[in-house]
């Protein structure tokens, strides 16, 4: 039997199997992580032709490549002959991919290549290839793929709001290019993979679950743009459509380079760069701006200074992977202090990961034994409130939702786009 997403998301609430049942999961799989577009990597991580690093999209493991001819591939990560795993580092570089079982040898862009004791093998090898992506789309060198082949383009996915969320990270190094070059850390976390598309973007926490963070750091510009309640701040909760989501802290910004945490006089080479690559206007806003702090559905986080991909591996097990944007042509201090603002944000003796999967997993403890209501009445047990603002956000001319920072206007964005692809590609 189908399950019925349309009477378990309504417009406030969502009913909390959602994050328990296995059927619901299994769902996801196909029809959000096979069947849509999945953030996989970014193409600075695989600079040279061989270079590949390994990825989830779904519980699928895969293999991110870069072909002599310079294109990306995004292949499975399993023989076409038997279905050996056939990369078990996270990176590597090669001329081709060989299978320890059979020895069966397969080229860059996954075509099967050579097959051992050929003699007995009678098929056209080219009816052999590694399974691949349909579909694999680049923007700004964020590389996102699509299994299936038909999820439409990329463009679309991201929409404005999505491709804007990007550019204005990438407007931020004067070459208009970031690397990821840090390495990533993955916190294992024994949770529905869909409360930290939740948490990334809700506005209504940090005072309370981060308030260590808070009294060790009382300058934080977190305290400007978040904190202090209601009246204190204009920061905003955007839905940007297409399940795309931000906290917009750009409004309740004090100073100039506020989110970086010194003034001109400490990065000024930093600044003179950015003006010569967008003229005067454009640098002076994008350096009072900052990074977004936006969600991409499904899995995709841009945590500021931090990228983040949510990786499903069960019902009720994740993990929340991390890294830090390095700008090209700065000087390596700029970047180094990148990198420890990220370890105290995300790292694992950080202030904010370590807080928001606590909650998760104790919210994942708190839905355990859930079922979906036989009615799908709302007046039944189990339902999360997803209200709060739902009365006085507002649609703005170019169709985004915009509501008070500390409004649920985010999640609401989520489940309702959720709702819809789950819905449409029954």
């Amino acid at each position: 039997m189908s399950t019925p997403y349309a009477a378990l998301i309504l417009e406030d609430r969502v009913h909390g199997s959602l994050y328990t049942d296995t059927q619901v999961f299994a769902d996801e799989m196909d029809r959000i992580f096979r069947r849509g577009w999945v953030f996989v990597g970014h193409d600075s991580e695989i600079p040279k032709s061989g270079d590949w690093v390994t990825r989830q999209v779904g519980r699928e493991s895969v293999i991110m490549v870069r072909d002599r001819g310079g294109a990306i591939h995004v292949l499975a990560n399993r023989c076409a002959h038997r279905g050996n795993r056939l990369c078990w580092r996270e990176r590597g570089n090669g001329n081709s991919f060989q299978c320890i079982y059979h020895g069966w040898t397969f080229g860059l862009d996954g075509s099967l290549r050579a097959v051992s004791h050929k003699a007995g093998f009678d098929r056209d090898r080219a009816e052999m290839p590694l399974d691949r992506a349909g579909q694999v789309g680049l923007h700004r060198g964020f590389v996102f793929a699509n299994m299936s082949g038909d999820a439409g383009t990329l463009a679309d996915h991201l929409g404005a709001g999505g491709r804007d969320l990007i550019d204005r990270l990438c407007d931020l190094s004067p070459t208009g290019n970031i690397r990821l070059s840090a390495g990533w850390i993955g916190h294992r976390v024994e949770s529905n993979w869909k409360m930290w598309p939740e948490s990334d973007s809700d506005g209504y926490h940090l005072d309370f679950v981060h308030a260590s963070m808070l009294r060790a750091q009382p300058d934080n510009y977190y305290h400007d743009t978040v904190i202090g309640g209601e009246s204190a701040n204009v920061s905003r909760a955007v839905d940007h459509g297409r399940g795309h989501t931000e906290l917009d802290l750009r409004p309740s910004y004090s100073r100039e380079l506020a989110w970086l945490g010194v003034g001109r006089d400490r990065v000024g080479a930093y600044c003179d760069a950015l003006e010569a690559r967008h003229g005067k206007a454009r640098a002076e806003r994008l350096l009072w701006d900052g990074p977004p702090h936006g969600f991409i559905f499904p899995n995709l986080f841009l945590g500021e200074v931090n990228i983040a991909r949510i990786d499903p591996l069960d019902v009720g097990s994740m993990v929340h992977a991390h890294t830090v944007i390095q700008l090209e042509d700065v000087d390596d201090a700029l970047n180094r202090r990148l990198l420890r603002q990220s370890e105290a944000a995300l790292g694992p003796a950080s202030f904010i990961v370590p807080d928001d999967a606590i909650i998760a997993e104790r919210m994942q403890l708190g839905f355990q034994g859930l079922r979906p209501p036989a009615s799908g009445s709302s007046a039944s047990g189990g339902w999360i409130d997803l209200s709060r603002g739902r009365a006085r956000e507002q649609r703005q001319p170019d169709g985004t939702r915009v509501g008070h920072v500390s409004d649920e206007t985010t999640n609401r964005a989520f489940w309702h786009h959720y709702r819809h692809v789950m819905e449409s590609r029954a």
